[in-house]
């Protein structure tokens, strides 16, 4: 069944009781969201930490410190050298393969957990081999969604500045004219690219849990998110704000001890330590809970749509068990018992 729009205060209630029984979930099985935090989002976590300040060691040196990122031509270029491309390049590889894995891992455990299911390490260890491909080929079509959506607004953007010059203006690009229409078209382009994400909130965890995955994964999460996409918004907002005041925070942090210690040189500094094991292991919660939330929202989602009930009431028969449940106004928790 569709559920109404929710207001405000019922989507951010709802949002807080995904929240709530996500760490439910976490809590009764600490040993073994650690275990996989530590195994897939502790590596994601640190090197996040650590990458600016291995970009900052292999990078050449330039004379002023003024010039740092821009150049001229009485000054070395700081231009991207290939020792630093090639780091990027592999920081980027390796946070992206490594969080295939722990979305993997950590859908399939909270999945398995919301039936009140046992779940072991190795399980869900081995499921990564069953679900990566299915994810990566959801990220990759969600990608080239995006892609298409940008490539569409630039050609927009040059077609309208092509018609200014065929009607005889000239338009250039330090004028106001085309800053303010470039304005205009970046906005709209972010919230296109926001509304799909909020769509395709549930393409990963679709594509852990079901046979689905690429534009059919997409698609089922579209679906499943009508009615909850309040919910599903302020979950984005909320988890995107705590990793960029994380980020935040670990910037600025980073700036002072590079004044304390003279460029990182230092690196066996207390601060320095302190600094990777706050910011690694708070990233690393952040990243857990939100991998948890959003596979408690797919199971919220599909109590809406009146898919889980029976589900559950064939898992589990006779006993009692929590679920959410749509009463015909907001989503909410309640016992239910089948009989055969």
């Amino acid at each position: 069944m569709a559920s109404p729009p929710l207001n405000l205060w019922t989507m951010l209630t709802e949002s807080k009781r995904i929240l709530t029984e996500s760490k439910r979930i976490i809590n009764a099985h600490s040993r073994h969201f650690l275990a996989l935090s530590v195994v897939f989002l502790l590596p994601i976590s640190f090197s996040s930490v650590v990458y600016p300040t291995l970009h900052n060691l292999i990078a050449e040196r330039i004379p002023h410190n003024t010039q740092k990122f821009f150049f001229s031509i009485d000054q070395p270029s700081s231009l991207p050298t290939t020792k630093t491309l090639l780091l990027a390049l592999a920081f980027a590889l390796f946070v992206f393969v490594f969080s295939l894995f722990a979305l993997g891992s950590i859908t399939y455990s909270v999945f398995h957990g919301f039936y009140g299911r046992p779940v072991k390490f190795i399980s869900a260890v081995r499921s990564v081999r069953v679900s990566f491909w299915p994810v990566l080929g959801t990220v990759v079509a969600s990608h080239i969604v995006f892609l298409l959506v940008v490539l569409v607004a630039v050609l927009f953007l040059f077609l309208v500045v092509g018609v200014f010059e065929m009607a005889g203006l000239e338009m250039e690009f330090s004028s106001p004219y085309f800053v303010g229409l470039s304005a205009v078209v970046a906005i709209s382009v972010l919230l296109v690219l926001l509304y799909l994400q909020v769509n395709w909130t549930l393409a990963g965890v679709v594509a852990v849990v079901e046979p689905r995955w690429g534009f059919n994964a997409l698609c089922r999460s579209a679906n499943l998110i009508r009615g909850m996409r309040g919910v599903a918004l302020s979950l984005v907002v909320f988890f995107g704000a705590l990793s960029g005041i994380l980020g935040f925070c670990s910037t600025v942090s980073e700036l002072g001890l590079v004044g304390a210690t003279d460029g990182w040189r230092n690196w066996k500094s207390l601060a320095f330590v302190l600094q990777i094991v706050v910011f690694s292991t708070a990233h690393m919660l952040v990243l857990l809970y939100h991998a948890a939330a959003n596979t408690v929202l797919y199971m919220y989602c599909k109590a809406v749509h009146g898919e889980l009930a029976l589900e559950i009431a064939e898992e589990f028969a006779s006993e009692y068990v929590s679920l959410p449940f749509d009463d015909g106004k907001v989503p909410h928790l309640v016992s239910v018992a089948y009989v055969r």
